[in-house]
């Protein structure tokens, strides 16, 4: 293995002192308190008190689930038409797709709570129309749509990438072996593109399932999610023990995530059949 030269160990020392600084000691910091009381004794009390939260990991999980698959069934044909359009209009929809992440997430939030709020400008206009009021806000379609909202462009720009990059010569080998245009979809494309699938479906899951301010201004304060109830814990000094232990049991749980992705992310190419 080569060493490093002077040179090169200069350059990453900015990059070893910040991953120091604000990504290892910060989780150094969450073990700390998630095993230790009040009076900094070595405990399990606050991992074993975690099961009085059950129910919250239960709806941050399912809500996360279900918000990445249908970013997914929404991502997924958007960066296909995308991939297949010309260079000017690939542009501008890439443009106006990443438009939105040039605005705070707090603000995109309050938008969303101005149209579809019960006094908002959609029930405003379905009223006007004759019919009933919309009750939107402090609904589960509420906070699912938000998060959709919010995370869908983490979905289409990884899936869109891989997309480009992907050789034609595949497609037209699958064509002329004689595959219609499901199974060049579904044998060549798809498991070709796995790569941006697997980066599309990380980059929204992991901010869902830790997401609160989405739940809390479109859920109305009706769900308490994972980052709810970890924002409430870290508030009282008193309670910070079982903030970190649920805030590490949630980095956990992305691990493991991530962890499985990365497999079929790795066994990508062996899908082809």
């Amino acid at each position: 293995m080569k060493k490093k030269s002077i040179f090169e160990k200069i350059a990453a020392a900015p990059y070893v002192f910040w991953a120091s600084m604000f990504i290892i000691g910060p989780l150094l910091v969450v073990l700390y308190f998630a095993f230790t009381n009040p009076e900094g004794k070595f405990t399990f009390e606050n991992i074993l008190s975690l099961s009085a939260y059950s129910n919250t990991f239960g709806i941050s999980l399912g809500f996360a689930l279900i918000a990445t698959v249908i970013c997914l069934l929404i991502g997924y044909p958007l960066a296909y038409c995308m991939s297949r359009m010309s260079e000017r209009a690939r542009n501008i929809l890439t443009v106006l797709l990443m438009l939105p992440m040039w605005i705070s997430l707090l603000i995109r939030t309050y938008s969303l709570m101005a149209l579809l709020d019960n006094g908002g400008l959609i029930s405003t206009f379905l009223t006007n129309l004759g019919f009933s009021k919309l009750t939107f806000i402090g609904t589960e379609g509420a906070v699912i749509l938000g998060m959709i909202y919010d995370f869908l462009p983490y979905m289409v720009l990884p899936i869109f990438t891989s997309m480009t990059k992907l050789d034609k010569r595949y497609v037209e080998a699958a064509a002329d072996l004689g595959c219609n245009s499901r199974q060049i979809l579904s044998k060549v494309i798809f498991p070709l593109t796995m790569p941006g699938v697997i980066s599309g479906v990380t980059m929204v899951f992991v901010p869902s399932i830790s997401t609160f301010y989405i739940s809390q201004k479109l859920g109305g304060g009706v769900f308490d999610l994972l980052g709810d109830t970890i924002e409430r814990q870290f508030q009282n000094a008193v309670t910070y023990h079982t903030g970190a232990a649920i805030s590490l049991v949630m980095m956990i749980l992305i691990l493991i995530s991530l962890a499985v992705m990365n497999k079929f992310s790795d066994s990508g190419e062996d899908i082809i059949v």
